[in-house]
């Protein structure tokens, strides 16, 4: 029973992150890309902004 014991950690660990994986994959794009799209141009602006005002 110790190879039992053994696996049952790898596996629920495997299926935890197909499961993420998968969710990961269905939520990209759809009704809230545009609306994702835009905090991250947003965030890379304002990267983009900070480092021209450090230069």
């Amino acid at each position: 029973m110790d190879y039992v014991s053994a696996l049952v950690p790898p596996i629920v660990m495997a299926a935890f992150f197909i499961a993420l994986v998968v969710t990961i994959v269905k939520t990209q794009g759809g009704a809230n890309k545009a609306k994702e799209d835009a905090v991250v141009d947003a965030a890379l602006a304002r990267a983009e902004a900070g480092r021209q005002s450090q230069k």
